[in-house]
C-alpha cells in the first residue's frame, strides 16, 4: 500500500516523530508499550522519521523506523547534505532492505556558514531526478512545500517553481512545511495548482504546546508569520525575561506555561478545523514524541476516532 493510494480514496492521517538521542530516549519511543505503541493504537496511515541534515543520526533513524513499518508505513526523510550518489543510492539500498519505501526527500538545512551541500547533489530537485533514475518506482516520494516560501528562496514564485520541477521529476505528493497563516496557505494552494501543480497536499501541522518552541519553530527555523491570535496566547502567558517586569516566581510561570497550553491546544484544533476545509489530502502532526498531548488534539478535533 501507498501512502497516494490512501489518499485517493480520503484525508490521510499521519505523524512525524524524530529519533532520541540517547538509550533511555530510544526506549521510552520504541520501547514495549512506549510512545510509539501509543501512537499506534490510533491507527495512523503512516509515520514519518526526521533525519539530520548530514545524516549524523541515520542509524537511530533506521532503527526507529524498524520498529515503525511492523505497525504502519514508515517514511524516511533523506537529505543531500555532505554525500555523494554513491553514498546516497547505499543508504536508500539500506532503506529498500528494510522494507522502508517511502521518502521524504529533502536538501536539508544547510550548516552555520556553508554555502553548498558539500557533496554531489545540490537541491531536492536533483535528489528526486537521483532517487528516480536508479530506483524508478521502487521508492515514494514526498517532498517538502513552504506556503510561505522557503526562508533561503529569493521568492514565492521561484519556490512554487521549484516544486513544480519536483513533480516534474518524479516526485509523488507533498508534505508543508509549517505555517499558521491560513490566508496565505489558502493563496498557495491556489497557486500552485495555477502553476499546474497536481501532487496530493499533506499539511503538517506542529501542535501549540510551549511557547518557547513556538516561537523558535517559527522563528529560527521557518522565518514564518505569527498571527495576531498566536501572538496574544504567548503575550498573555509571557513566561521570558522582561525589563518592565520583576522576576517571577515558579509557581506563576508554571501556571502561565499550563495556561499557554490550553489556550494552544485550542488553537491548533481550530487550526485543524480550517485546514481540513482547503481540500488537502492529509494531516500530518509533529508528534514531538509524545503521546497524551496529541491524543488529545486528535480526539477533539474529530480527525480519528479512537
Amino acid at each position: 500500500m501507498r501512502v497516494t493510494d490512501i489518499m485517493a480514496k480520503r484525508m490521510a492521517f499521519s505523524f512525524e516523530i524524530f529519533p532520541p538521542k540517547t538509550d533511555a530516549g530510544m526506549e521510552k519511543l520504541i520501547g514495549k508499550d512506549g510512545v510509539l505503541d501509543r501512537l499506534c493504537t490510533m491507527k495512523p496511515d503512516y509515520i514519518s522519521c526526521t533525519y539530520g541534515a548530514g545524516g549524523g543520526n541515520v542509524g537511530k533513524n533506521l532503527e526507529v523506523l524498524d520498529a515503525v513499518r511492523l505497525k504502519t508505513i514508515g517514511i524516511t526523510h533523506f537529505t543531500c547534505i555532505g554525500n555523494t550518489r554513491e553514498g546516497i543510492k547505499q543508504q536508500l539500498q539500506a532503506y529498500l532492505e528494510h522494507g522502508i519505501d517511502h521518502i521524504l526527500a529533502l536538501r536539508g538545512d544547510l550548516p552555520f556558514g556553508w554555502t553548498g551541500t558539500g557533496g554531489d547533489l545540490h537541491y531536492a530537485t536533483e535528489l528526486v531526478k537521483f532517487i528516480r533514475d536508479t530506483f524508478g518506482d521502487q521508492f515514494t516520494i514526498a517532498v517538502a512545500g513552504s506556503p510561505e516560501g522557503h526562508i533561503q528562496c529569493r521568492s514565492l514564485e521561484a519556490d512554487i517553481s521549484f516544486l513544480k520541477q519536483k513533480q516534474d521529476e518524479g516526485a509523488d505528493f507533498i508534505m508543508t512545511q509549517l505555517c499558521w497563516d491560513m490566508d496565505q496557505f489558502r493563496y498557495w494552494m491556489d497557486a500552485i495548482r495555477a502553476a499546474g501543480i497536481t501532487m496530493p497536499v499533506d499539511v503538517g501541522i506542529m501542535p501549540v504546546l510551549d511557547a518557547k518552541a513556538t516561537i523558535n519553530m517559527a522563528l529560527s527555523r521557518n522565518g514564518c508569520v505569527m498571527p495576531r491570535a498566536l501572538c496574544e496566547i504567548i503575550s498573555k502567558n509571557w513566561i521570558f525575561d522582561s525589563p518592565f517586569a520583576p522576576t517571577e516566581a515558579e509557581a506563576s510561570v508554571a501556571a502561565k506555561k499550563a495556561s499557554f497550553k490550553e489556550a494552544g491546544i485550542d488553537y491548533t484544533i481550530r487550526l485543524i478545523d480550517e485546514y481540513r476545509v482547503c481540500g488537502i489530502a492529509g494531516i500530518h502532526l509533529y508528534a514531538l514524541n509524545q503521546y497524551e498531548d496529541v491524543a488529545r488534539l486528535v480526539r477533539e478535533s474529530g480527525i480519528k476516532d479512537f
